[in-house]
């Protein structure tokens, strides 16, 4: 269950309640019957388990762009290698 921070508008008493999620919101301040309002603070978020790390979450994408940069450095020197077996097939002639 979640805990709730709660501070009086009153008497600026803050408190700390323990409250299922279906539970309604104190509205009454236990100390001088003012009226309560709810706190928001940042929460610390905790990733467990695979896919959370950059090398994790980019492997299949990775793999196919290794594949297209391989076929275009394989394509781009097939096509070097071409030209200059031409040219030294002219020089040749």
């Amino acid at each position: 269950m979640p805990t709730y921070q709660y501070a009086c508008t009153e008497c600026d008493e803050r408190l700390e309640v323990v409250q299922k999620f279906s539970d309604d919101p104190l509205t009454e301040c236990p100390s001088c019957k003012g009226r309560l309002r709810k706190l928001f603070s940042a929460v610390g978020i905790v990733f467990k388990g695979s896919g959370f790390y950059r090398t994790d979450s980019r492997s299949s994408s990775n793999s196919n762009g290794k594949s297209s940069s391989d076929s275009s450095s394989s394509s781009s020197s097939g096509s070097s290698s071409g030209s200059s077996d031409k040219a030294a097939a002219g020089t040749g002639n």
